[in-house]
């Protein structure tokens, strides 16, 4: 058994046997958690809501971070690392939505939401800077604490680099979730054309989830990471770069990094390695953000 299928405690081992995804959904709505830890999902994808924010359990485990030298669309700061993540996570089985910024947030998007890139309560929101989405999480955090759906030691962030791609590709070693062909069918890309009828975002959960449930990891927008970015990625046990600045852009700026790969780009930014730089400050019509949560 490869690194990549090799769980920490077992509590995934089932989820590699599914064959199928709708099959492994409906396995999923029993809603089954640990009796030993209210936090711990227990089995991998496992469903949870907290504040309605849809989430999947992400359990403990070893996996290769990056991309084989063989991979079509590779970069050269995809260079492959070992990770170990010791302590298991919930990630947004979808990307935040237009619905979900308007009901926490009292602040609008950097620029409007318009119908030419994706309107309404189901769509993913977008126009939204790194320091916005790191607000959402903090409002987030608050509203589910004050429900007494949270306790002091569990809170929403963005998800670290080695987190987003764990999560992706849940369980696989292929360029995506899907196996290593680049299909319109599950991911929504290369739309870039004014006249393309497919142009802008879709609503979550339009095309299909991965192993573990979630959906649009690939394509639709690209998700905010909460590590700063650096060229080498980062290795190790539970890898975090979000305190740390890395190499810097041209005009001596810094950015995070972003991930996923969007409705207007081209099929090799949806992999599951693929990742560029963005400043914090800036904000896109095609980026956006999802949030894990944590306990420490």
């Amino acid at each position: 058994m490869s690194d990549r299928r090799t769980f920490i405690g077992g509590a995934a081992r089932a989820c590699l046997a599914v064959p199928g995804i709708a099959l492994f959904d409906t396995y999923l709505r029993s809603g089954w958690r640990s009796p030993g830890n209210r936090f711990d999902g227990g089995q991998a994808g496992r469903p949870r809501v907290v504040a309605g924010v849809s989430l999947r359990w992400c359990p403990p485990g070893r996996f290769t971070m990056g991309s084989p030298l063989t991979e079509r669309g590779r970069r050269s700061d995809e260079r492959q690392v070992s990770v170990t993540l010791t302590r298991g996570f919930w990630v947004g089985q979808y990307e935040v939505t237009q619905a979900q910024w308007h009901r926490f947030m009292d602040e609008l998007p950097t620029r409007p939401l318009t119908a030419a890139f994706g309107l309404g309560d189901r769509y993913p929101v977008y126009w939204i800077s790194h320091d916005q989405a790191q607000r959402f999480c903090v409002r987030l955090t608050a509203a589910a604490r004050e429900a007494g759906e949270l306790t002091s030691g569990e809170w929403f962030q963005l998800p670290t680099e080695a987190q987003w791609e764990y999560a992706c590709r849940a369980g696989t070693s292929t360029a995506t979730a899907f196996g290593d062909d680049i299909s319109a069918s599950a991911i929504h890309f290369g739309h870039e054309s004014a006249t393309d009828p497919h142009r802008g975002a879709v609503p979550v959960g339009r095309f299909p989830a991965n192993a573990w449930g979630v959906h649009e990891m690939h394509g639709n927008v690209w998700g905010w990471c909460r590590d700063w970015y650096h060229a080498q990625l980062p290795g190790g046990t539970d890898p975090d770069l979000s305190t740390q600045r890395g190499d810097p852009n041209r005009d001596g700026s810094y950015s995070r990094v972003r991930r996923g790969g969007a409705w207007i780009e081209e099929d090799w930014t949806c992999r599951s390695a693929a990742r560029l730089r963005y400043e914090p400050h800036r904000s896109s019509d095609h980026i956006g953000f999802r949030v894990v949560l944590e306990q420490r």
